[in-house]
């Protein structure tokens, strides 16, 4: 176990290093500088500016003093903001967003799993069809459009909730619902099909024979062995909450790393781009390895042979 953990914390390593690298290579191919805008700036203040931020220097420099940054966990400066640091940005903007996603996990798997299991279990019924008809409209429609479609009426037409700012509780309903519809339809639909599989198996049909009760079928047997499919995305789906609402933020004026993100590409901020993109990659690479990790735990019946498994 010990042999496995440290391989696959290895090759997060080696993924992340790779995703610094493609990222680094990919902003610094676009023509033109993140000051070739400022048009009427003096040619000796352009050129300290150059200087100062490096950019004077040749490619590869440049991609080494970056990644000597990040092995020190520092980010940089913003080439927009002369106060701020893409460390201070992180830091206000990335609580905001986790709580989001936080919220929209919750939001997502808690009504998933019920709408899968009353789906599976009531099979072509009305249950099933209400249930998949919920899925297909949560995969079907974006989220943004959700968002809109929340606002207008929840918010604006029927006054239950409010539409933007992030302040006290109320105000993180909304937009957690619209980020969470989607990974919800696809957790339903993912459960209902693993539920089928579990409750034809001949263990669970053993534990009926024995006079079991369905419910007790249910809870013990055919739920813990269907959620693994589940477990299994969970960490993608964790992430993408976590690090996917950058639409969400904006629609809802919400201060979190999405405005930050958006904000850098306007002005071609190469520090916080490429600063915001590996920070979340981090958190993507992180969560997949404890999920690699943590379902060993979860299936004690898989074995862990050879390389990769």
């Amino acid at each position: 176990m010990l042999k496995y953990t440290i391989k696959r914390f290895l090759w997060a390593i080696l993924t992340l290093w790779a995703v610094v690298t493609i990222t680094f290579t990919l902003m610094h191919s676009i023509p033109g500088d993140p000051f070739a805008r400022e048009g009427t700036m003096p040619e000796a203040v352009y050129n300290n500016l150059q200087r100062y931020y490096n950019l004077d220097e040749p490619l590869i420099v440049q991609y080494g003093i970056y990644l000597k940054q990040i092995a020190m966990l520092d980010f940089g400066p913003s080439l927009k903001s002369k106060t701020i640091s893409v460390n201070d940005y992180i830091v206000n903007g990335f609580p905001v967003s986790l709580h989001l996603g936080l919220q929209a996990l919750l939001i997502a798997v808690t009504f998933g799993l019920i709408l899968g299991v009353i789906a599976s279990l009531n099979r072509n019924k009305w249950p099933d069809y209400i249930s998949m008809v919920l899925a297909i409209i949560g995969i079907s429609v974006p989220s943004f459009i959700l968002a809109t479609f929340l606002i207008n009426y929840v918010g604006v037409e029927w006054g239950l909730l409010p539409v933007a700012t992030w302040k006290s509780w109320s105000h993180t309903v909304l937009p957690s619902i619209s980020l969470a519809m989607m990974p919800m339809a696809y957790i339903a639909r993912l459960m209902r099909s693993s539920m089928l599989e579990v409750m034809g198996q001949d263990y669970v049909n053993t534990a009926k024979a024995k006079g079991i009760s369905r419910s007790m079928v249910i809870l013990r047997h055919a739920i813990k062995n269907a959620i693994l499919p589940v477990v299994t995305v969970l960490g993608f789906i964790a992430a993408n909450l976590v690090t996917g609402s950058f639409i969400i933020e904006k629609i809802f004026g919400i201060p979190g790393m999405g405005e930050m993100f958006v904000e850098g590409i306007f002005n071609r901020d190469y520090p916080v781009i490429l600063g915001s993109t590996v920070f979340y990659a981090a958190i993507l690479i992180f969560l997949v390895f404890v999920v690699d990790v943590a379902y060993k735990f979860i299936d004690p019946r898989i074995k862990i042979t050879g390389e990769g498994q």
